[in-house]
C-alpha cells in the first residue's frame, strides 16, 4: 500500500503554521476546527474538540532561567484571570483552566512580557533544558545556557521550522559531572565527556519517554555544538518521516535507518567530520535541599506541590529573590532552584515531599486519566524521600512523568480488572536512567490505587533489606538480574504472606527452572503454584487478582487526608 502524508502534513501542506498565524487576531475560539486545533498547537494553546471551552497555555523558560519580576507577572495574569498554573518536566509553565473568552489576551499579555509560547507543544523544537546548576554548582565544567539561547534564538520564529518538523524534538545538554535529574529521555542529548584532555560534549539520540537515547559515536567542542544542533533539525525537517504519527519521533528514524543513517543525513548538513566520542564525564551524585556552589554561596531547592505553584507562594518566592538578588531557575524535576544564598538557609517551606518525584499534569490534561497530583497521596512519600527514590507518575501511555526514566515508575490506569474500584497504576522499577543505560521493566500491569502504598511500600522494604542505599544500585545488581514475572510474583507471594523476604541476588539472568526453585523454597505452600507451568504468567495473573479483587464498596477506602500505610 502506497504512503499517505498523515493528517497533521497535509494541514501543514495546505497552509504553513506561521502563515496561520498571520490572521491570528482573527480566530474565532468558539468555533474551532481540526486544522485550528492543529495549527494553535505550534503557540502554546491546546484544546480539545471534546473539552471546547478550555484551554491551556504552555510558556518557554529556555534553560529553565527567568528572572523574579517576570515570574511575578506571569503570577499576576494568572490571579487576574483565575487560572491554575504548573511547571512542567521541561523546565516550563502551564497555565489550565484558561476560558474561551480569555484565550487571545492572555496569549497576547504572555507575549508581551519577554517570554513566548511559541513551538511549546505540536512538531516543533521544544523547550531546550539543562541542569539548574549549569555554569554555577561543584560539579560545572562547561556553562551551556549560552548555547541554550543560541538554540532556542535560532528556532523560533524561523518560518522554514515553525511546526513544519515531522514530529517534536526534545533537546537536553549538559556541561555539569553530575546532574540533579537524567537527560537521557530526550531526542537529543548534549552530554558533558573529554577528549585528549578537553572538555565537550558527547551526542545521544533516540531518546523519549519509554527509550533511553544511545550514542551516536560523536564528540563536539563547545564551539561546535550549535551547528551540530542547525545540521541535526534540517537533517530531521529533510529526511524524517512523515507518514504514521506514530511512527515519526526520532527514535523510530533509527529504527528505520539506523544510527549511522542519521548520521549521514547530519553530516550532509554539518559538512565536517565528526570526532569519534570522547570518555562520557557523568558520576551519580545524591542532591541535599541546599547545594553550595562555586563562587562559596548556595542554592536552595524549593520544592512544588508535584509542580502545582499558588500564586501567594509564587511572590513570595520572588519577592525573597529579588530582595537577596538571587537566580530563578526550574528544573526537569518540576522545583524551583534559588541561586546565591549567602548562607545554606532560607525561610520559604516547600509545599510537599516532591523533590525525586516527577508527576505529569494529571486531570488538567484531557488524556489523563486520574488527578496525578492528589494520586501521589498514595505513595509512601517519606519512605521516597528518605531514600531519595527518583519516582516518575504519568497519568497515560504518553509518558510525560517520564516513569520509565526512574527508580519507580507508575501510570494512572482505570480497568475493572479487581471489580468495583477507582482506578489504578502499573508499576515500572528499576530504571538505569542516570547514565542512560535502560529503561524501567514492568512488574505490575495494573495495582488499584487503594493497594498501591501497600505494594510501593513492600517495594521499598525489600530495598531496605538488600543492604544497597542507592535504589538504582540495588536494581542493577538485584533487580534486572532476574525476570520481570519473577519479580511480580515475588512481590505477590510476599504480599500474601505479610512477609518481607529479600529479593535474591541471582548475579545474571537464570533459566525459569532456577527462578522457580527460588520460589518453591520460601513460597511452596501458596496456592498460585496450581497456575504455573511452563511460565510465570498465570500465576501472577491468579495472585493479583486474588490479593487485590474489590468486591462492591472499597472496605479499604479512606480519605486521603487520613491515609496512612496500610501495612
Amino acid at each position: 500500500m502506497e504512503n499517505k502524508l498523515n493528517k497533521r502534513e497535509r494541514y501543514k501542506a495546505q497552509l504553513r503554521p506561521i502563515d496561520y498565524y498571520k490572521d491570528f487576531d482573527n480566530i474565532d475560539f468558539e468555533s474551532l476546527n481540526e486544522a485550528d486545533r492543529f495549527y494553535l498547537q505550534d503557540f502554546g494553546i491546546f484544546n480539545t474538540n471534546f473539552l471546547e471551552d478550555e484551554f491551556t497555555i504552555r510558556i518557554r523558560i529556555p534553560g529553565g532561567e527567568i528572572s523574579a519580576q517576570m515570574f511575578q507577572e506571569i503570577a499576576d495574569i494568572v490571579d487576574e484571570y483565575d487560572l491554575t498554573i504548573i511547571l512542567t518536566a521541561r523546565s516550563g509553565i502551564q497555565l489550565h483552566d484558561v476560558d474561551v473568552d480569555d484565550v487571545l489576551d492572555i496569549h497576547k499579555r504572555i507575549n508581551a512580557l519577554g517570554v513566548t509560547t511559541w513551538q511549546s507543544f505540536g512538531d516543533n523544537v521544544r523547550n531546550i533544558v539543562t541542569d539548574p546548576y549549569d555554569g554555577c554548582g561543584e560539579f560545572s565544567e562547561i556553562e551551556t545556557y549560552p548555547i541554550v539561547v543560541q538554540m532556542h534564538d535560532y528556532i523560533i520564529k524561523n518560518p522554514r521550522y515553525v511546526g513544519m518538523l515531522p514530529r517534536r524534538v526534545s533537546v537536553g545538554i549538559s556541561g555539569n559531572r553530575a546532574n540533579v535529574t537524567s537527560f537521557f529521555a530526550n531526542d537529543i542529548y548534549f552530554a558533558l565527556a573529554k577528549k585528549d584532555g578537553v572538555f565537550g560534549f558527547n551526542v545521544y539520540m533516540g531518546g523519549k519517554n519509554t527509550e533511553v537515547a544511545k550514542s551516536a559515536d560523536i564528540f563536539l567542542l563547545k564551539d561546535e555544538v550549535f551547528d551540530f544542533f542547525k545540521a541535526f533539525v534540517e537533517a530531521f525537517y529533510l529526511h524524517g518521516s512523515r507518514f504514521s504519527r506514530a511512527k515519526t519521533r526520532i527514535f523510530h528514524m533509527i529504527e528505520d535507518i539506523g544510527m549511522e543513517g542519521l548520521k549521514a543525513y547530519i553530516k550532509k548538513e554539518y559538512k565536517k567530520d565528526f570526532q569519534s566520542q570522547g570518555e562520557l564525564i557523568l558520576e551519580k551524585k545524591e542532591f541535599s535541599e541546599f547545594h553550595k556552589l562555586k563562587d562559596g554561596t548556595y542554592a536552595f531547592c524549593y520544592q512544588t506541590d508535584f509542580s502545582r505553584l499558588k500564586t501567594d507562594e509564587i511572590k513570595e518566592i520572588a519577592d525573597f529573590a529579588t530582595k537577596n538578588s538571587l537566580k530563578i531557575r526550574f528544573g526537569i524535576d518540576q522545583n524551583i532552584y534559588l541561586l546565591g544564598l549567602k548562607e545554606p538557609s532560607s525561610p520559604l517551606r516547600s509545599q510537599a515531599l516532591s523533590e525525586t518525584i516527577v508527576a505529569c499534569a494529571g486531570n488538567l490534561c484531557p488524556y489523563a486519566v486520574w488527578s496525578i497530583k492528589d494520586e501521589t497521596s498514595y505513595l509512601p512519600l517519606d519512605k521516597i524521600n528518605e531514600h531519595r527514590i527518583q519516582v516518575g507518575f504519568s497519568g497515560c501511555a504518553k509518558g510525560c512523568g517520564r516513569h520509565r526514566h526512574t527508580d519507580i515508575g507508575l501510570i494512572g490506569l482505570k480497568t475493572n480488572n479487581f471489580g468495583d474500584t477507582e482506578g489504578g497504576a502499573r508499576i515500572f522499577l528499576g530504571a538505569l536512567h542516570s547514565n542512560g543505560a535502560s529503561v524501567g521493566r514492568q512488574l505490575f500491569s495494573m495495582v488499584p490505587f487503594v493497594h498501591l502504598h501497600e505494594t510501593v511500600s513492600l517495594v521499598i522494604e525489600l530495598f531496605e533489606l538488600s543492604g544497597y542505599k542507592d535504589f538504582e544500585e540495588y536494581a542493577s545488581n538485584v533487580l534486572i538480574h532476574c525476570s520481570e514475572e519473577f519479580l511480580s510474583l515475588w512481590v505477590l507471594a510476599n504480599l500474601e504472606t505479610n512477609s518481607t523476604i529479600a529479593v535474591p541476588k541471582l548475579g545474571s539472568i537464570q533459566s525459569f527452572e532456577y527462578e522457580k526453585e527460588l520460589l518453591k523454597k520460601e513460597f511452596a505452600e501458596l496456592d498460585f503454584w496450581e497456575h504455573v507451568d511452563e511460565n510465570f504468567h498465570d500465576g501472577v495473573s491468579y495472585l493479583s487478582k486474588k490479593l487485590w479483587t474489590i468486591e462492591g464498596e472499597d472496605p479499604h477506602y479512606k480519605p486521603k487526608i487520613e491515609r496512612t500505610n496500610f501495612r
